[in-house]
């Protein structure tokens, strides 16, 4: 054998030892990068994402069935639970598919007064996306500034519903009223605390600040722009094909908004702009949920002005049954589409109910984004998606 062939050989037994196969990481479910008790099962080679498996259902409660064995006006006390970051938004879906069911239209009021709140619930989500996300890209800083005003809002809707997390205040034919606005009630109903609007005016004021701070601490921030920017780049056509919605589809150049295109509620009285960025990137998905706070300031101050006075709740019947029909509802929920299709059989609860949730529908990209990616970018693009396990496993 000459020097050359075992130069060769030599050489070939090398490159044969140092070929590894994939590896199998578990991340999760219990784990501070998983935003929850998820699995991701992902084959690795070295630091690259081969595939990414999700794996889910650890917390999983069955709303859905839950919701047929109770009354409609025992739901809004379940739904409120799916996302409990933004949890009166998830009530006005439902209650607006009650309410199409039974040919039942909410007083004015009562529809300025699901605004108010939805937006305050929309401040209060992408606050805690704001204060998170940051975080998990190394910033410790905006976490205590975002927390210390999302609080003022939470206090907003407390001194409303009586509940910072779940305020189970939706109606059927309105708001929660102090005698339950029935038929036969002639009491005057309970309305908005005093001093209410003032105190929403100036936490505006705070919400306007905020994110000038977070603009300063966080926008232009170099570390953070090289964590974020061209980074788990989605394509609007993918975005479409895995059904993304809200500020992801946004992100993507995507400019739907269901405020605007469904005008449910009062929404197509008030003036705002729907936020959305070209690149797809983490980066972007940041920057449409900061400006969103600021359109939703927007919002309120012009519902604020707006507001009639009348009643909180329409007549409606004492026992509340729908008549036999189906009915699909939706709305801009802060993470995106929230919907619930109810088919009814004419009795007091719903035969059937299928819930559209927002974050496992935006999860379902997680193995598509994932593939290729580098070990350290997959916690800023999950983080950008802002999902909540209580919605993925429902």
């Amino acid at each position: 054998m000459t020097s050359r062939e075992m130069m060769h050989r030599s050489e070939s037994a090398v490159s044969i030892e140092l070929q590894t196969p994939d590896m199998t990481l578990n991340i999760g479910p219990q784990h501070p990068s998983t935003h929850g008790v998820l699995r991701l099962v992902a084959k690795v080679d070295g630091e690259r994402i081969r595939e990414v498996e999700p794996v889910i259902g650890y917390m999983h409660r069955g709303y859905e069935k839950l919701a047929e064995v109770r009354t409609y006006a025992q739901i809004t006390a379940l739904v409120n639970r799916i996302d409990w970051v933004s949890g009166f938004a998830s009530e006005v879906p439902f209650i607006l598919g009650v309410e199409k069911l039974m040919g039942v239209e909410a007083p004015e009021r009562a529809q300025w007064i699901r605004l108010i709140l939805s937006e305050l619930a929309r401040i209060s989500s992408h606050l805690v996306f704001i204060s998170s996300y940051p975080l998990e890209l190394g910033a410790t800083t905006p976490l205590m500034h975002s927390l210390r005003e999302r609080e003022y809002i939470l206090e907003l809707i407390e001194e409303v519903t009586g509940g910072r997390f779940h305020p189970n205040f939706n109606r059927v034919g309105g708001v929660k009223s102090a005698y339950g606005g029935g038929s036969t009630t002639k009491k005057q109903s309970m309305d908005l605390p005093a001093g209410f609007f003032k105190r929403t005016s100036e936490a505006m004021d705070r919400m306007d600040k905020i994110c000038d701070d977070i603009d300063t601490l966080v926008t232009g921030n170099e570390l953070i722009k090289m964590r974020t920017v061209g980074v788990g780049i989605i394509p609007p056509d993918k975005a479409l094909e895995f059904g993304l919605s809200g500020p992801n589809l946004r992100a993507s150049g995507v400019a739907y908004d269901l405020r605007k295109s469904d005008s449910y509620l009062t929404y197509d009285q008030v003036e705002f702009d729907v936020v959305s960025r070209p690149g797809g990137d983490c980066y972007d998905r940041y920057l449409v949920r900061l400006h969103e706070v600021r359109e939703s300031v927007k919002i309120i101050r012009q519902a604020i002005d707006m507001i009639p006075s009348g009643p909180l709740q329409a007549k409606v019947p004492r026992v509340l049954k729908a008549p036999k029909g189906h009915v699909y509802s939706r709305a801009e929920n802060p993470k995106g589409e929230f919907g619930y299709y109810i088919v009814s059989e004419g009795g007091k609860m719903p035969y059937r109910l299928k819930i559209r949730s927002t974050s496992f529908s935006n999860l379902t990209i997680l193995p598509w984004i994932l593939k290729g990616q580098l070990i350290p970018d997959l916690v800023a693009i999950m983080g950008s998606l802002d999902f909540v396990l209580g919605d993925v496993d429902r």
